[in-house]
């Protein structure tokens, strides 16, 4: 939309300072109205943050090694046989044969799992990162280093070599008994410490067409990344098949393929107000909602009921003389104590501000919260779904 440019009168500058100042007044209110009035410019998302290739995806790997170099915290091995039998093996991989009977009592050495992720077109000598996790009873991994240990996926195959020097985030120390630790000592990572040995291939240049899965069930979403991708590529170029999966034919050639792809990925979609959703996690109590919220007008009564349990110990002092026993009793005391619930009246609300006021307004605690909010959903004063994870 094209406007014209707001114009100051010059001859106003010429009659005095008064005329000027009005002129000018009048200039900035013109273009404050059409700045109020220039619509809002629309939301837009690309594809690449809204759907996946099917198909291109990492993939899981997981592997046992050993670490070693531990200043004394590793595996007591006693309790940790398995410590001891992977050494062993190691040991006789290199013709190192330890007489039968031998009792091993290293505590240097602690056995781990290994886990990476093998990321969509990896090519073999490409480096990944480690995770490494104690599995026996050591008290640290500090200082330590993996010994070469393979990584296998699902399918029993080897996809990468894993050896290293960790790095643990964790620190501690221990004297007389005490112990101060910061974060976890039994787990620790090793950037690039992963050697890939086997590709895994995707169907990406598979077929004359491509599936895009999107992120959330939507079957709007779905409708407008099929739209933008038509307008942009071409009538029936895409085809929504649910509301997760939209289909787009795609060149057969590899790099126009990709060119394809490139282009696709970043194209923006003008997306629709998201469903309204509260998210809850029972665990800790936090409690997350977007802005698609509302709020319809309720009355909600809150209040808490306390028990308190007191024991005191008393001492039975018997008389002289009386060839009694002294012996200690308990005086226990129950109160209960409930607050009363006050009937507080909510009114309706359409914004996540005044949602979030109004809850507030109630004084009570994340945990109450939750059951609050999950009668208000059945009470169909909350316009939202509920989702508990």
């Amino acid at each position: 939309m094209q406007t014209a440019p707001t114009q100051f009168p010059i001859a106003a500058l010429r009659q005095g300072p008064a005329a000027s100042t009005k002129s000018l007044l009048l200039g900035l209110l013109a273009l404050v109205t059409l700045l109020l009035a220039w619509p809002d410019a629309a939301q837009a998302e690309r594809i690449k943050d809204l759907a996946a290739v099917q198909g291109v995806r990492t993939n899981k790997l997981t592997g046992v090694g050993l670490v070693v170099g531990l200043d004394g915290t590793g595996d007591q091995t006693t309790q940790v046989p398995q410590t001891t039998q992977g050494l062993m093996s190691m040991l006789q991989q290199f013709g190192i044969v330890v007489p039968p009977g031998t009792t091993v009592q290293t505590r240097n050495i602690a056995i781990v799992a290994v886990t990476a992720e093998l990321p969509p077109f990896a090519k073999p000598g490409q480096e990944i990162d480690v995770t490494v996790l104690s599995q026996g009873n050591s008290k640290s991994l500090r200082g330590g280093s993996l010994l070469a240990s393979p990584l296998k996926g699902l399918d029993g195959q080897v996809y990468a070599i894993a050896q290293g020097n960790l790095i643990v985030g964790g620190a501690g120390a221990s004297a007389g008994g005490s112990k101060v630790q910061i974060n976890s000592l039994n787990a620790g990572r090793i950037p690039g410490g992963a050697t890939v040995e086997r590709s895994v291939p995707t169907p990406l240049l598979l077929g004359d067409s491509i599936q895009l899965a999107l992120n959330s069930d939507d079957y709007s979403t779905a409708r407008l990344v099929a739209r933008a991708i038509n307008e942009n590529k071409g009538s029936g170029t895409a085809q929504a098949l649910d509301g997760r999966t939209v289909r787009v034919a795609a060149p057969t050639n590899p790099d126009d393929r990709i060119n394809f792809l490139a282009d696709l990925e970043n194209l923006k979609v003008d997306l629709m107000a998201p469903s309204a959703k509260v998210v809850i996690n029972a665990r800790t109590g936090s409690i997350v909602m977007n802005q698609a919220v509302t709020l319809n007008a309720c009355a909600i009564a809150h209040g808490n009921l306390a028990v308190t349990i007191t024991s005191t110990p008393q001492v039975s002092q018997p008389g002289p003389l009386s060839n009694g026993q002294t012996t200690v009793t308990t005086k226990t005391d129950i109160s209960i104590k409930q607050e009363p619930g006050v009937l507080i009246q909510l009114p309706a609300s359409a914004k996540l501000a005044d949602v979030v006021k109004a809850l507030n307004s109630l004084g009570a605690t994340p945990g109450d919260l939750v059951t609050i909010l999950q009668a208000m959903k059945s009470a169909g004063a909350l316009s939202a779904d509920l989702e508990v994870i």
